[in-house]
């Protein structure tokens, strides 16, 4: 009864999970427009290249996050309630002061604003850059805190409610800003709005776990031995941290720092697409994590490559289907969603996203890799690929602006992730590559139909009116489906659409 419980909760979280995404999406599609119209591309940019400031700060909580996941799956399964009670109340204290070096780091930075972003920015742009500072400044320290909830709430495997939450966190955002928006009081009433949001939604993540999970702590006893050990664990998460930073906002500084922030905002544009691209890769592997913390611990390396194959296969057909679709299709759907003066992000999103495609196929491998304690390779790799990222960023951006930074970015992606990841996956962590990419080259056949389409409409159709790209697009997404159901996907993968469906139809009877 347990276990079947446990497999709906699966189940229904991960079908929550892309319900949850969808509706980001579409709010987004609806909210994102109106926003840029509102604020203005400059004003735009100016919230972007201060967020990617204010982003490296997160790095502070240094990946505890993880190291709470692995020692509280570790203490649970022994049934050890004390010394989760002692982990509890270790993680509160460690990231309320986190929280407080974070808000004190950032007050520092919000004081020395026209010495970060330089001489490009207008003196009305650096005051309002310091308040936009200072409020996501305390925006990020009260989150702090909120890390040790959100992380009890996944190591218990509360999808359901984590991803209501999120929904709830979704639908509410544009409705909260909005109102600020349009009675002029730009990105400074648009952080303040979301800020108060966050705080809203961390509170209710702190009042389930205690009430619903009956979450205690004890601050009797704060283990030094123990932390000392996650601190040499969560050291390398820390380097991860800081990486993903420096590929995915330190091109947005570099732009403000030499081109202002028009540049920012064409950038940033093409980074918030690439963070809707990121997102549905992890939302589907991010209700594996506990499993894979369990298949670890009981040593099944051989149901480990098949969930790692598993998975990676879905996520090749929901990506391969977008990214194509942007190929084809991105130049007008930018210019009919942002506007025409954000034409400029399309080769940017390309860039950004094509590359990124053969790391989200396989994320699942870095929680396989945190699981065995065999992270740290990786993030050594991916920090001196990071800083040959930023070398090549800072010229590259100098000159040609932000495809000059997203090459940058797209040349670490592909060495560090392309190459001597699946290199490291294969002959140390003990995931078949060569099988991976086998099952994952079996969806070649599937995609020359859609491909073949898609090069034949951008040849006889120029793309200008909203009903002719919806037409096409539909036509192309209709073919990508048909070709991959009969030349790519499996039977697994087939049952796995079909099964739902047949049962929404036979309870329709």
């Amino acid at each position: 009864m347990k276990k079947k419980m446990y497999v709906n909760e699966l189940k229904v979280g991960a079908v929550l999970s892309y319900v949850s995404m969808g509706l980001g999406y579409l709010v987004s599609i609806i909210y994102t427009p109106i926003m840029l119209r509102l604020l203005g591309q400059s004003e735009f940019g100016l919230y972007n290249l201060v967020a990617s400031v204010v982003a490296y700060l997160g790095v502070l909580n240094f990946g505890f996050g993880s190291a709470y996941m692995r020692y509280y799956s570790r203490y649970k399964t022994k049934e050890d309630n004390e010394k989760i009670e002692n982990l509890n109340g270790m993680f509160l204290i460690i990231f309320s002061l986190l929280g407080l070096i974070a808000v004190f780091a950032g007050t520092i930075l919000t004081l020395n604003t026209e010495v970060i972003f330089g001489a490009e920015l207008t003196n009305t742009e650096i005051s309002r850059a310091k308040m936009l500072m200072f409020i996501l400044v305390i925006n990020l320290g009260v989150s702090f805190p909120n890390i040790v909830f959100t992380s009890h709430i996944t190591a218990n495997e509360k999808f359901v409610f984590q991803k209501l939450v999120q929904m709830i966190k979704t639908i509410a955002n544009p409705f909260v800003v909005l109102p600020l928006l349009i009675l002029g009081y730009g990105s400074v009433g648009m952080v303040i709005a979301t800020t108060l949001l966050n705080v809203v939604i961390e509170f209710i993540n702190a009042i389930y776990c205690i009430n619903t999970l009956h979450m205690k702590f004890s601050f009797k006893n704060f283990d030094f031995k123990l932390m000392k050990e996650m601190t040499i664990f969560t050291s390398f998460i820390f380097i991860n941290l800081l990486i993903d930073q420096i590929n995915w906002n330190v091109d947005k500084f570099i732009l403000g720092r030499f081109h202002g922030t028009t540049s920012v905002a064409l950038y940033g544009l093409a980074a918030q697409l690439n963070t809707y691209y990121l997102s549905i890769a992890s939302t589907m592997s991010s209700v594996f994590i506990p499993r894979v913390h369990r298949l670890v611990a009981n040593s099944d390396n051989s149901e480990l490559l098949k969930l790692f194959t598993r998975i990676g296969r879905l996520q090749f057909i929901a990506l391969s289907l977008i990214a194509s679709g942007l190929v084809f299709f991105g130049r007008p759907f930018i210019n009919f969603w942002a506007g025409a003066n954000y034409d400029g992000a399309y080769p940017i999103v390309l860039i950004l996203i094509i590359p990124v495609t053969i790391p989200l196929i396989q994320n699942i491998g870095i929680e396989i890799q945190r699981a065995k304690n065999m992270h740290q390779f990786r993030s050594w790799v991916y920090f001196f690929i990071a800083l040959g990222n930023l070398g090549l960023t800072i010229p590259l951006a100098k000159i040609y602006g932000g495809i000059g930074a997203a090459v940058g970015t797209a040349v670490a992606l592909i060495i560090g992730n392309g190459f001597i990841m699946n290199w490291y996956n294969h002959v140390k962590v003990g995931l078949d590559m060569k099988y991976f990419w086998k099952q994952i080259l079996s969806f070649v056949p599937a995609l020359a139909i859609p491909v073949t389409i898609g090069i034949i409409i951008n040849i006889f159709f120029e793309i200008k009116g909203i009903l002719l790209f919806l037409i096409l697009g539909i036509i192309y997404v209709s073919i990508f489906s048909i070709s991959m159901w009969y030349f790519g996907m499996n039977q697994y993968e087939k049952d796995l659409l079909g099964k739902p469906i047949k049962k929404l139809l036979k309870k329709d009877r």
